[in-house]
């Protein structure tokens, strides 16, 4: 997923083979600061004995996504656990038939998992974790979909077509399965930007009101925010907000205030602040700001994460091979670059919290790689958790 035209290689894509190679704050109009929250009261200090006789927590699913079409790539969605205390990946087998599973998303009642089948002919697949059953694919109707996520409400699957920039919806039945797609919609408008051939969509994501599905276009420039008919499944328009020609928007992350939101461009090498209107769906995007990479250093921003109290945000950084760590400030309207710290791989694709915010797991796609880091509580500093665990072709790491 890099700068530039969409084309193929050998039967890659762009994305693919950019992929396979080898104190700064933003300038934003600023609300005042919110209020600090009040002291929570602080609980009775437990007897050691008690203390010493605590039960370790028992290991977490770890979801893996690769490519299976590629040299050295996996050969299905890899299936592994990790120690919710130190981070520690236990390997445990694969779950072959999903062809090309490059992204994960979970239903919100944890029973089913969603893989994209990021091929020409795009698909989406469901699996039944109970059994790790797979429910059967559907067609997005677009090509290379390469982002997939659930509605709030769980009736819903959102997904993103890269290759030729749609979107598509599918309803979700209560046993986890998909149905028949419910809404196709290619991004026909503005033209493309600098350097691309037409659209590509990167990512569909719910806002945090449930009013709004917003899909990110690095191709046009572009994040389009739509209404999405929770009956029908059918997709309106209801706003577009355009960034600098040429940036190359990629992924968006909202504050858990709801009112704000980050966007890494990949292709500009930038960040910005976004505004956020509920009532409209309206984007509204800040100035360019750093991703923390070196100077001289040709870096793809990849993913944002902001954790759960609002205090921090990270973001990936693709070919710099370091996590960018964030002051949030002003109730969320200001980002302050605080340092970076190597991930300890190479082309870190996508990031994650586990469940409870403690560790933050990076997909590292050129090196084959999870790193696994510490997330301190009050300072947000991240911490190597150990030596990065083995995984063919990296490009996600879902811990649930």
């Amino acid at each position: 997923m890099g700068s530039g035209t969409e084309g193929t290689r050998g039967g890659w894509s762009r994305r693919r083979f950019v992929g396979a190679l080898g104190g700064v704050a933003a300038v934003v109009a600023v609300p005042a600061p919110a209020a600090p929250p009040a002291e929570r009261p602080r609980r009775a200090a437990r007897p050691a004995a008690a203390a010493t006789a605590r039960t370790p927590a028992a290991p977490r699913p770890l979801y893996l996504g690769t490519y299976t079409s590629v040299d050295g790539g996996g050969t299905g969605i890899g299936l592994a656990t990790y120690d919710p205390a130190t981070g520690a990946i236990t390997g445990t087998g694969t779950l072959t038939g999903v062809a090309d599973p490059s992204y994960l998303a979970v239903h919100p009642d944890g029973r089913t998992l969603y893989a994209v089948n990021e091929r020409a002919a795009g698909s989406v697949t469901a699996v039944r974790l109970s059994d790790r059953r797979i429910l059967g694919s559907r067609s997005t109707g677009g090509a290379g979909p390469c982002h997939v996520s659930v509605h709030p409400t769980g009736r819903w699957l959102l997904s993103a077509d890269y290759t030729s920039g749609s979107v598509a919806v599918h309803p979700i039945d209560a046993t986890g399965a998909l149905g028949e797609r419910t809404a196709l919609v290619t991004h026909s408008s503005p033209a493309p930007g600098p350097g691309q051939q037409g659209p590509h969509a990167h990512q569909f994501v719910t806002s945090p009101d449930g009013g709004h599905v917003l899909a990110v276009d690095l191709g046009t420039d572009t994040v389009y925010s739509y209404r999405l008919d929770l009956a029908r499944g059918t997709l309106t328009e209801a706003a577009q907000a355009h960034t600098l020609p040429g940036a190359g928007p990629r992924h968006l992350t909202f504050h858990p205030g709801g009112r704000y939101a980050y966007l890494a461009d990949e292709v500009g090498n930038t960040v910005a602040v976004c505004g956020y209107d509920p009532a409209t769906g309206r984007v509204t995007v800040g100035d360019p700001q750093s991703t923390g990479s070196a100077a001289g250093t040709t870096n793809y921003p990849a993913e944002f994460l902001v954790t759960a109290d609002g205090a921090y945000a990270f973001l990936a950084n693709r070919g710099d091979n370091t996590l960018a760590r964030y002051a949030v400030e002003a109730a969320g309207a200001r980002l302050r670059l605080l340092d970076t710290v190597p991930v300890h791989g190479d082309f870190p694709r996508q990031i994650a919290f586990s469940p409870d915010g403690g560790l933050l797991f990076a997909a590292n796609q050129r090196s084959g790689t999870v790193s696994v880091f510490t997330v301190d509580r009050g300072s947000g500093e991240l911490r190597l958790a150990g030596e990065p665990f083995a995984s063919p072709v990296a490009v996600c790491a879902l811990p649930l």
